[in-house]
């Protein structure tokens, strides 16, 4: 029973990635990406990104994100960059890498067409 109860706490790389997406969904982030890194770099299998409309709405995403992953699965970020002025914030799940724009910030880093030969998909 114990181990079936530990296996529902590790979720799998895709899995990971599916439910940053759902939750950013449930915090209202718009255009949600998800790209499949497995087989072009080897430090993440996926970057899930997303915007909020101001810096006020990225960092509720970000804490959305922090204490659903954390309350459910007991997994925290290994590091966590940009959330004080969350124009850019970034939560490494090392499986899965978190990126949170605001508009803004996203049109001018290009993080889609930099790893354009990724696989991506938009999540509604």
């Amino acid at each position: 029973m114990a181990e079936a109860a530990h296996a529902q706490d590790t979720l799998a790389p895709e899995a990971l990635a599916n439910r940053i997406a759902e939750i950013a969904a449930d915090k209202k982030a718009a255009d949600i990406r998800i790209l499949d890194l497995r087989g072009v770099v080897g430090y993440t299998d996926f970057f899930v990104v997303c915007s909020g409309n101001t810096e006020r709405q990225t960092k509720a995403i970000h804490d959305g994100i922090y204490q659903e992953l954390k309350k459910e699965h007991r997994l925290l970020p290994r590091r966590v960059e940009g959330d004080r002025e969350a124009r850019w914030v970034l939560m490494d799940y090392l499986d899965a890498v978190v990126h949170i724009f605001t508009p803004e910030a996203r049109e001018y880093y290009r993080l889609e067409q930099l790893w354009g030969e990724a696989p991506a998909r938009e999540v509604e």
